[in-house]
């Protein structure tokens, strides 16, 4: 049988569109590189390594005198694909993609400084972004000062010294504290700083930090771009200077790569992103609202609520509330497990920005590692628990709730 019979022959490029698409259209098909074979589906290409024509197309490869895949661990065909559209849906001029969300977070900050730097960051953030922060980098010599989410004196305060890197985490894990984009990497670069944004809470979908000022935009591509816990993966965003100048050098030899299953897996899952996220901020904000009406509950703290402290800068730079919820009980941590263990539906997890809704304790999982007065100045107290809220109709996660409070 031919080659031709099997489809080994260049398949014909369509033409591109004479217009901008939209973030929707990109999500579809950004990035989309087909084979000979004119698949409608994006390919998966396993492969570890690349083979070259002669020697001198290594060399030329290698020297980046031609484009070439050398090595998967460098750069993957599949990989490839979830970063262009990951970037044409950001906005952003470049993308990398890692392993997991925390190999995105430490390589985002380890590839810019050096002995001698000093950080800035928000206090309240994921456990382990604190640990490489206030642990793992003041090893290297580089000095750090942490300061509250919105509180602009000590923003301006802090950012009065050179400074080398800001990293932001808005909203919060796991209560939602809000800082002023645009606010903050104004102040920034008038140090010399490069602005880090963790974006995981919002998603791409709801924030764009690069449009704010931001420099860089970091994800746990987990959590809402697959959403629906299947794959681990990480993403940084930004310019070509920082992507190629700073972040490529570092990655390419550190190797904290994406492998290409799992880039294919969210190249598919980035169809349907907007669509999940945009049902899960509608149910989370009507468990909010719910939530707030029990007198079980001491506090409620979720972005699109009104009583949320800092709702002129979410209406800001926001476009919903998010998927996440933060629940103060007005009892102990006694009743807070008595809760969670009466719950039918929802399960109980340290993951978020899933299909499925989920919750946990914080102060004895997902931030367990940190010590007692960093969990005290964050709030986070034994009576707190984080609602990440799924794709369930949104009667059931009602009924539920309530089942669990009244028992």
């Amino acid at each position: 049988m031919s080659k031709e019979v099997w489809g080994y022959h260049e398949h014909p490029k369509r033409r591109e569109p004479d217009w901008e698409i939209n973030p929707q259209t990109a999500a579809v098909r950004e990035g989309l590189a087909r084979s000979g074979f004119g698949e409608t589906s994006e390919a998966l290409f396993l492969n570890s390594g690349f083979t070259y024509a002669n020697s001198q197309e290594a060399v030329d490869s290698f020297t980046d005198e031609t484009d070439h895949f050398l090595y998967s661990r460098f750069h993957n065909p599949t990989v490839a694909m979830f970063e262009k559209r990951l970037a044409a849906i950001e906005g952003a001029e470049h993308c990398v993609a890692t392993g997991s969300g925390m190999a995105a977070m430490f390589a985002s900050l380890a590839c810019l400084v050096e002995a001698g730097d000093h950080i800035v960051a928000s206090a309240a953030m994921f456990s382990s972004c604190h640990v490489v922060i206030t642990e793992i980098l003041p090893k290297w010599g580089v000095t750090y000062e942490l300061v509250k989410a919105n509180d602009k004196a000590a923003w301006e305060k802090a950012l009065t010294k050179p400074t080398k890197a800001v990293f932001i985490e808005t909203p919060s894990n796991p209560l939602l504290e809000i800082v002023d984009i645009r606010f903050v990497s104004d102040l920034a670069h008038k140090v010399g700083a490069t602005v880090i944004v963790d974006n995981v809470m919002a998603s791409p979908v709801l924030q764009k930090p690069l449009e704010l000022g931001a420099d860089v935009v970091m994800y746990s591509a987990t959590k809402h771009i697959d959403g629906q816990g299947r794959v681990l993966a990480g993403a940084l965003l930004g310019s070509f200077e920082y992507i190629y100048e700073k972040l490529i050098p570092f990655t390419r030899h550190t190797g904290p790569s994406l492998s290409a299953f799992n880039a294919w897996v969210l190249v598919k899952s980035l169809e349907t992103m907007e669509l999940r996220v945009t049902r899960m901020c509608e149910n989370a904000q009507k468990l909010a609202e719910f939530l707030e009406t029990r007198k079980e509950i001491k506090s409620v703290r979720y972005p699109g609520l009104a009583s949320h402290p800092d709702r002129d800068v979410i209406k800001k730079q926001m476009k919903a509330g998010g998927t996440t919820i933060g629940i103060e009980f007005a009892g102990t941590q006694k009743d807070a497990f008595r809760f969670m263990d009466a719950l039918r539906v929802i399960d109980i997890s340290n993951n978020l920005g899933d299909s499925k809704s989920l919750i946990t304790h914080p102060a004895s999982t997902t931030h367990r590692r940190l010590a007692p007065d960093v969990l005290l100045e964050m709030g986070i107290t034994p009576s707190v628990i984080r609602l990440s809220v799924g794709l369930e109709h949104i009667d059931d996660l009602l009924k539920d709730v309530t089942q669990a409070l009244t028992s």
